[in-house]
């Protein structure tokens, strides 16, 4: 992990990070207040943001995975990059907050489909504290694809808006 300044960052990186906060202005959190947005930076360029949105129930939704479900449903699964801001004006969270485990969980996944790992960007609310790192770091000695035979590739969809589903392949 390693602590940035925003200037740094790349400008497509700046653009993840905005939309990552702008997306935490939609959370719906009335149970814990806790306001986070993700955004998912995809291989054309297209951002995927999305919020929390927080049930009594318990089935609540973390920003992260539903970045990933509104990229899914738009037919596209290959990324480079995530960006995930907490908190909102007013309830800043003034350190970066990491993804819990089942967001880290389907960060590692997004990176085997795309093949490569996958760039995490972690700001506390106003961006004045800034973490980069990884999906692999997140998640050290990961279970995924490779430990259950499934070839995950034909799964990969290259963000066109034209979705390839199927079934996944075991390998023989």
């Amino acid at each position: 992990m390693k602590r940035v300044d925003f200037s740094v960052l790349t400008p497509a990186y700046r653009r993840l990070l905005r939309a990552a906060r702008q997306a935490a202005s939609t959370s719906y959190n009335p149970y814990s207040g806790f306001s986070v947005g993700a955004a998912l930076l995809a291989e054309d360029g297209r951002i995927f943001a999305a919020s929390n949105f927080e049930t009594a129930g318990g089935t609540s939704i973390c920003a992260e995975r539903s970045a990933v479900v509104s990229a899914n449903a738009a037919g596209c699964r290959l990324f480079s990059a995530i960006a995930v801001v907490a908190g909102s004006p007013e309830r800043p969270v003034h350190r970066p907050t990491a993804p819990c485990g089942a967001c880290r969980q389907v960060l590692y996944e997004l990176s085997c489909l795309a093949g490569r790992d996958l760039a995490v960007i972690l700001s506390s609310t106003d961006c004045s504290r800034i973490v980069t790192t990884s999906s692999h770091e997140l998640l050290p000695m990961p279970f995924g694809p490779d430990d259950t035979g499934v070839d995950v590739s034909v799964f990969r969809t290259r963000c066109s808006g034209s979705f390839r589903g199927g079934r996944s392949g075991r390998r023989r």
